[in-house]
């Protein structure tokens, strides 16, 4: 055991964190995205929504200050009709917002659309699993150097 790690994070999401070097990516999934089927090592965090992994993930986990977007969320997109399933921005996007401002603020945010998301999603060093039912609940996070 070690002092000070958050208990959501388990032994084998801790190696990863340490493994994954400067430029490194890692996809925190929600419950719906295809985490195992995206040929990247993949980590259970089932039972845990997205803003929790954040909160205990990000303080040992600096982002990358050398990209203009070190933080990437799946976009909303379009159904074949037209129309959007979400209205404005997601609502879940505000807590990452919030979550990764208490660790690192005035970091930005990019958006992919859901297909560029899924590609990106197959050259990340490892995908989360996690239990978020939020719609657009995807996110990708850049590390970055320590200082």
């Amino acid at each position: 055991m070690l002092k000070g790690i958050p208990s959501v994070i388990s032994p084998e999401l801790l190696k990863i964190l340490d493994e994954m070097g400067h430029g490194d990516e890692l996809l925190l999934a929600d419950a719906n995205y295809p985490s195992s089927s995206m040929g990247r090592p993949c980590v259970r965090a089932d039972g845990h929504d997205i803003t929790t992994m954040l909160e205990a993930i990000l303080p040992l986990f600096p982002l990358d200050t050398y990209v203009e977007t070190p933080v990437l969320l799946m976009g909303v997109t379009q159904d074949a009709s037209g129309n959007f399933d979400v209205e404005g921005d997601p609502p879940v996007w505000t807590k990452y917002h919030a979550a990764v401002d208490a660790n690192q603020a005035g970091i930005k945010f990019g958006k992919l659309g859901r297909f560029e998301f899924y590609d990106r999603g197959k050259t990340v060093y490892a995908v989360v699993a996690t239990g978020e039912t939020s719609l657009y609940g995807n996110v990708i996070i850049k590390k970055g150097i320590i200082v």
